[in-house]
């Protein structure tokens, strides 16, 4: 279970300090999968970034399964359970991808778990084993590549910051079936940033994000009438489950 309390972010921008995250305070329990949506920069990759070790916030707690990692950084973090996947993946020039595979997972891999890990994202590995993490794959070629890395190992908690961003219709379709399997085994637990309607209808409970404020939390069919308009959140937070 990851549970954040109380995070605050400000930064610097043209002599003026604007809050980036707001008293953000939620949960995610054991095999619950919590979808994060909201308009463009209302702070959720903010919070992404935060909760991975990116970011620090200036004041607030962060617990994993009961153990304040508040303090860790991000290669804590991942040691600790949590796995992320970016909005815009690093490059690594020189590195192949089935190298990046095997540093995600931790240990070396066959060929056909490189192949398996692959095909769930749409990627034929027999073209892209030996492919460099570089400026020759395409923007949705690298999405795909990270978020196999994250899918080649286990976790506590797994982060998707926008996954369909820049990948075409099959391989999307692809990705909700192994969401939907990652789902359905409960084994993990999952945080998806998204404003893709097929991925909201997924999840066991809806959080909206706005000016670094939380402004709806609940439960799938209490928080999705929200989304029709964020001005009509308020009125929403008088549903059972739901916050704002």
């Amino acid at each position: 279970m990851l549970k954040a309390e109380n995070l605050i972010l400000h930064v610097e921008d043209n002599g003026a300090k604007k809050c980036l995250l707001d008293h953000i305070s939620f949960q995610v329990d054991d095999g619950e999968m919590l979808v994060i949506t909201g308009p463009n920069g209302g702070g959720k990759s903010t919070l992404a970034k935060v909760l991975i070790g990116i970011e620090k916030a200036e004041s607030g707690k962060i617990f994993l399964n009961g153990e304040d990692i508040t303090d860790f950084d991000i290669n804590h973090r991942a040691n600790a359970g949590i796995g992320y996947a970016f909005q815009q993946p690093p490059r690594f020039k020189g590195m192949t991808v089935q190298r990046l595979l095997a540093l995600a997972a931790g240990r070396e891999l066959e060929d056909q778990e490189c192949c398996r890990l692959l095909s769930d994202v749409g990627l034929c590995a027999e073209e892209y084993l030996g492919r460099q993490i570089d400026g020759t794959l395409s923007g949705g070629e690298m999405k795909r590549i990270e978020i196999a890395t994250v899918l080649a190992k286990e976790h506590t908690l797994c982060i998707f910051d926008e996954p369909e961003a820049g990948i075409d219709l099959w391989s999307f379709s692809m990705l909700i079936r192994k969401f939907e399997e990652i789902h359905k085994e409960k084994k993990q637990s999952l945080i998806v940033i998204s404003h893709q309607e097929k991925i909201i209808s997924m999840a066991d409970r809806i959080m909206v994000i706005d000016d670094g404020k939380i402004k709806a939390e609940g439960r799938k069919e209490d928080v999705l009438p929200c989304l029709e308009g964020l001005d009509k959140c308020h009125a929403c937070a008088g549903n059972a489950g739901v916050r704002a």
